[in-house]
């Protein structure tokens, strides 16, 4: 699959909402545990969206899509801690590829594309958790994210069922 990635910021967060949304539903829906119950009412992962808007604008958070030609595909963001001492790491959050372009790599380029510009941004450190056994705990087992250990019972997957989930971190380097 060939997609263009590009950051977007408040504006363009708020402009793409509606499809950002329709990526979100249609990863819920695949019974990806990133945050919400099945099923997710297009509404209410409209809201969120838009909800985000706010922290790209404080540049508390970066927000990458995916396009193919006519749709966002994917998505992937950056939280940025607001503590003096944590201005070295950010969390990797909502890495997200909708069903039909999923085994094309395009998670990959949106996880390489998150992390080259954690480190222009002069973050040295990378965090996230992730459904334990899920596809992508092997996405990023596979890109040289470090397991830091497993919390049992700790989000409930889109079904409500209690799942462990895995910690992950990656210290960044240029070289």
């Amino acid at each position: 699959m060939t997609a263009t990635v590009r950051r977007l910021a408040g504006a363009d967060l708020r402009h793409a909402a509606e499809e950002l949304a329709v990526l979100l539903v249609d990863t819920v829906a695949g019974g990806a545990s990133i945050g919400f119950l099945a099923p997710l009412d297009t509404a209410e992962a409209l809201a969120w969206w838009r909800e985000r808007a706010e922290g790209a604008d404080a540049g508390r958070l970066a927000v990458w899509a995916a396009y193919d030609t006519d749709r966002v595909v994917g998505t992937v963001s950056l939280a940025f801690p607001d503590k003096p001492n944590s201005r070295h790491r950010a969390e990797l959050v909502k890495l997200m590829v909708h069903r039909d372009a999923r085994g094309k790599g395009l998670g990959r380029a949106l996880l390489t594309t998150a992390e080259r510009a954690a480190l222009a941004a002069g973050v040295t450190l990378l965090h996230l958790d992730t459904e334990t056994d899920s596809p992508a705990e092997r996405l990023y087992g596979t890109a040289g994210w470090t397991r830091a250990g497993v919390i049992p019972d700790y989000a409930a997957d889109p079904a409500g069922v209690l799942r462990p989930t895995t910690l992950y971190y990656k210290r960044l380097t240029s070289g």
